[in-house]
């Protein structure tokens, strides 16, 4: 190991979303940022599907113009499929003030160009170098790293972000994981050419269809540019362990079940490899301590059916950003109150809709024609990610809100059924 020890204010693990977005606000404030990313950009990753009020916290950090340049799938809203019935949400009919449409994203460009853009804001990347211990029993903290060749260093920081989404290098060091209160699910997934006719589906919206015997089990498709698309399926593990054990004849499987899958896809070029993951629901104790704070999926990661995670990561960073600066500046600060307790707000409504997609109860809602337009134009903007707006009636109360909905969209029980 050497044993000169480098210093800096800011270390942030992983260059993802959170992590590039984290280390752009840091250096817009004027403080020395280093990240460690543990992989080689670009890499492929899952999760592709932006909901608007990312390009709040993309725009906050300079980043929306070499995002909006970059020729991304433009994304308006999105269509839900069940059987013969469809709804849909359209962004440009949110009740929150702000962006109305964003993008579709391959991820491997999309984190590029956001580790880019920090880098070019002056923020120091180094890639292939993972983090292997933790010290914050007193401060500064201390990050003992390894690079590609095994050589150890280390880096005292004023501050850790630990950005390293599902590695979640700091959580596991320090013993923070908690079981998650989300049933253990499981994912398949795939990029495809898909060869669907023009007026197959509309590409301007992330595309959600439900099995037509299995509520719980959903399927997903992300359009890009050039028809390619982003295709996959999430159900619980023991659902899975129905079908095939190779992942490129699982999928397969599991589309010819649900008829809109089948006939969209029954062109599909299956031209990149199959992959999976299991168990990705996560949470923690804290999501932050002495010398350190998580950001996005290092802390909690609820599911991916309304494509909350990439908007809960920026949204960490900003908090947590404006927070680390005020405390370097000398000023007294409350992690708890100003970072943890917020975050969890716009956590826990995204926790409640994805509770209420598995259960039924949003789907009746999605697919019910008993919507008044403005009760429409705040389901939207939560679907937009505007988790976090307390004017929205459905942010602020929405539990019973969600509830009384439901009730009054469940569908009628057909002659002859129990009720």
């Amino acid at each position: 190991m050497n044993s000169q020890v480098e210093r800096r204010d800011v270390v942030i693990i992983g260059a993802g979303p959170s992590g590039s977005i984290a280390a752009a606000l840091m250096k817009r404030r004027g403080w020395d940022v280093l990240v460690l990313e543990a992989q080689q950009f670009p890499r492929f990753v899952i999760g592709e599907s932006l909901l608007t009020h990312c390009l709040d916290f993309i725009d906050e950090a300079g980043m929306l113009p070499a995002v909006r340049a970059a020729g991304f799938k433009h994304k308006n809203g999105a269509a839900f499929i069940r059987r013969e019935e469809y709804g849909e949400v359209d962004f440009r009919e949110q009740f929150t003030p702000g962006h109305e449409s964003t993008y579709q994203v391959p991820r491997a460009a999309f984190d590029k160009l956001l580790a880019d853009e920090a880098e070019k804001q002056g923020a120091e990347i180094r890639y292939l170098v993972r983090v292997v211990a933790f010290d914050n029993s007193q401060m500064p903290v201390r990050v003992t790293t390894e690079n590609a060749q095994g050589e150890r260093a280390v880096i005292e920081a004023k501050f850790v972000f630990d950005a390293s989404g599902f590695a979640r290098v700091l959580p596991k060091l320090l013993n923070l994981e908690t079981p998650s209160n989300f049933p253990s699910r499981a994912a398949v997934f795939s990029h495809v050419i898909d060869h669907a006719p023009a007026d197959a589906f509309d590409r301007d919206k992330v595309q959600i269809s439900v099995h037509p015997r299995h509520k719980d089990v959903w399927y997903w498709i992300i359009p890009f540019a050039d028809h390619r698309c982003s295709v996959g399926c999430a159900a619980s593990q023991e659902f899975f362990a129905n079908y095939s054990a190779d992942n490129a004849t699982r999928i397969k499987q599991l589309f010819a079940e649900e008829p809109f899958m089948a006939k969209t896809f029954e062109n599909a070029v299956w031209d990149s490899p199959v992959r999976s993951q299991a168990g990705y629901a996560a949470s923690v104790k804290s999501m932050w301590g002495p010398g350190f704070a998580l950001l996005g999926n290092a802390a909690e990661f609820l599911d991916p059916v309304f494509s909350s995670g990439i908007t809960i990561a920026m949204k960490s960073a900003s908090l947590a950003a404006a927070v680390l600066d005020r405390q370097f500046r000398g000023e007294s600060v409350d992690w708890n109150r100003e970072f943890e307790a917020p975050l969890r707000k716009g956590v826990d409504v995204f926790r409640l809709y994805v509770y209420a997609w598995y259960d039924g109860r949003f789907q009746d809602i999605m697919f019910s024609s008993n919507r008044a337009p403005g009760i429409r134009r705040m389901i939207c903007s939560i679907l937009a990610g505007y988790a976090w707006d307390e004017s929205n009636p459905f942010v602020a109360d929405a539990e019973r809100r969600l509830d009384t909905l439901a009730q009054l969209c469940r569908p009628a029980p057909s002659i002859g059924q129990v009720q």
